[in-house]
C-alpha cells in the first residue's frame, strides 16, 4: 500500500486503537484515533480522510450512526467496521448504514491490513471520476448514476446506501446474465456464501422495494434454484 492513505480509527478501546495505528504506521499509513462518535465526526469534517475504520460499540453514540452520517456527506470514502458484535442482524444493520465491510473482533492485523489494501484498490477502482468515462449504466427506464451514487426511474431519484448501490451496479453490469448468491457474496461482499444465511435474498428484496415497487415492468427477477437477473420483460 503506498504511502498516501489517511486512515481515521474510531475506537474508544486505547489499547485496540494504538495497536492498530502503530500497525499501521509500519505501513507507512498515517492514522488518527478519535474514542468517541461525536469526536470521529469532527475529525472527518475537519481533515481528508480516504478511510474510516470504525468501531460500532462506541462511548456515545453507535458507530453505526457515525456511519449513516458519514454516508450522508460522502458516498465513497471507504468504511470497515471493526467490532466483537458477529451475529448476522448486527452484520445487516453495519451494510444497510453503509460500510463496505465487516471485520470482528478478536482479529490478526494482517488480515485487517489484505482487507484495508483490497476494499481501497475497489473502491479506486470503482471511482468513476478516475477510471470510468462513463458515468452512467441504463437498462429500461432505470439509469445508475457512477457519480451520484443514486439511480433514478421515471421521475423518481433512488437513494442507496453503499450496498445496495454495489448490488445494483453487478446486477446492471451483468444484465441479461443469471447471476447466482455465491456471485454475489463474492462480487458485492468479498466474502464466501454462507448457504445458512439469507443476507442476499434480503438486500434484493430492498432493491426491489425501491427499484420495481411502483413500476409495472419489474426488472429484477429471480430464477429460481439459480440466482437473480436484471433484464427488461
Amino acid at each position: 500500500m503506498n504511502d498516501n492513505k489517511y486512515i481515521l480509527i474510531v475506537e474508544d478501546e486505547e489499547k485496540v486503537a494504538n495497536f492498530i495505528k502503530k500497525g499501521l504506521q509500519t505501513q507507512n499509513i498515517t492514522a488518527d484515533i478519535a474514542n468517541s462518535g461525536n469526536m470521529a465526526l469532527e475529525m472527518f469534517a475537519e481533515n481528508k480522510y480516504n478511510f474510516i475504520i470504525l468501531d460500532v460499540g462506541l462511548p456515545d453514540i453507535s458507530g453505526i450512526e457515525v456511519c449513516q452520517k458519514i454516508r450522508e456527506i460522502n458516498t465513497n470514502i471507504p468504511i470497515l467496521i471493526l467490532t466483537a458484535m458477529a451475529g448476522m442482524g448486527d452484520k445487516l444493520a453495519g451494510y444497510e448504514a453503509g460500510t463496505d465491510d465487516y471485520l470482528v473482533k478478536p482479529f490478526d492485523f494482517m488480515e485487517l491490513l489484505v482487507r484495508i489494501k483490497a476494499l481501497y484498490k475497489r473502491c479506486t477502482d470503482n471511482n468513476p471520476e478516475t477510471t470510468n468515462p462513463e458515468n452512467t449504466l441504463k437498462v429500461a427506464d432505470l439509469v445508475l448514476d457512477l457519480q451520484e451514487k443514486v439511480a433514478r426511474r421515471g421521475n423518481d431519484i433512488i437513494r442507496l446506501t453503499a450496498k445496495e448501490f454495489n448490488l445494483l451496479e453487478y446486477l446492471m453490469r451483468n444484465k441479461g446474465i443469471v447471476i447466482s448468491k455465491i456471485d454475489i457474496a463474492e462480487k458485492v461482499w468479498d466474502i464466501n456464501f454462507d448457504t445458512g444465511t439469507n443476507f442476499i435474498e434480503v438486500y434484493v428484496n430492498y432493491l426491489r422495494n425501491k427499484i420495481d415497487k411502483k413500476f409495472d415492468n419489474k426488472l429484477i427477477h429471480t430464477i429460481v434454484g439459480m440466482g437473480y437477473m436484471l433484464k427488461e420483460k
